[in-house]
């Protein structure tokens, strides 16, 4: 499984599209930030904080994972390559998960470099240090499992045909019900009962529980299960190619 990992991961960097990936979260979520006027950016807002980065990054990396993910089975469909991984003495779920994690680990390399940000933020505030930790670090893990349940999806989608484009705007539409569907069904209701039961389905429950510093293992829990349905899934499908 590793030998595999390291060949889907090291894909992504053989190609332009690894650097595309990373270039343009940073770039956008650079120029929000400190450079375009508005409420994201942290100079003009007054307070020592990064919630501008994670109001942005889920809805960038709605687009943004899909298009890592997109190449992962379609790709090796398209080339007739999938029945030859698929001869290998590698089980099924290994194979799932190796492409699974190169996806996921591309992800988190380009959270990386916005420690930068931190650290800016970090010394300018006043007085040194003046930030929420708590929320910033809470934000940071959400984040990093709201990319691993898009990674998920975009995997799943990836097995479902050959054509990328297909595959992209599958994980994309569905990324965008996880995060942002739910809620919208939510508002239909009246009932504040029902409202938070449906708006529990879906990621942005979660994702901004975790952004106020509260780990919660009922927010772990509901990522752990949505990635391992979809994973599974991914596994069923392509266990059907056979």
């Amino acid at each position: 499984m590793l030998v595999l990992l390291r060949k889907e991961f090291s894909t992504f960097f053989s190609s332009p599209m690894g650097y595309i990936v990373i270039g343009v979260f940073l770039l956008i979520t650079g120029l929000f930030l400190w450079v375009f006027r508005g409420e994201y950016n942290i100079l003009d807002n007054g307070y020592a904080n990064l919630n501008g980065l994670f109001i942005m990054a889920p809805w960038l990396y709605l687009f943004l994972v899909p298009a890592i993910t997109m190449r992962l089975f379609a790709e090796e469909k398209r080339n007739g390559t999938l029945e030859l991984l698929l001869s290998r003495p590698i089980s099924r779920i290994s194979i799932v998960m190796s492409k699974y994690l190169a996806g996921l680990l591309l992800v988190v390399f380009s959270l990386i470099p916005t420690l930068v940000y931190f650290i800016s933020v970090y010394w300018m505030g006043d007085p040194v240090g003046n930030i929420d930790m708590g929320g910033t670090w809470g934000s940071y893990i959400g984040l990093v499992f709201l990319a691993a349940v898009y990674v998920a999806i975009g995997v799943f989608a990836s097995s479902l045909t050959d054509n990328q484009i297909i595959a992209f705007i599958i994980a994309a539409v569905v990324c965008a019900v996880f995060y942002y569907g739910f809620d919208l069904i939510a508002q239909t209701s009246s009932n504040g009962g029902t409202q938070n039961a449906i708006a529990s389905l879906g990621i942005s429950a979660h994702y901004d529980a975790m952004s106020r510093g509260v780990i919660d293992s009922r927010d772990l829990v509901y990522f752990l299960i949505v990635i391992a349905a979809f994973v599974f899934g991914t596994k069923l499908v392509i266990e059907k190619k056979e």
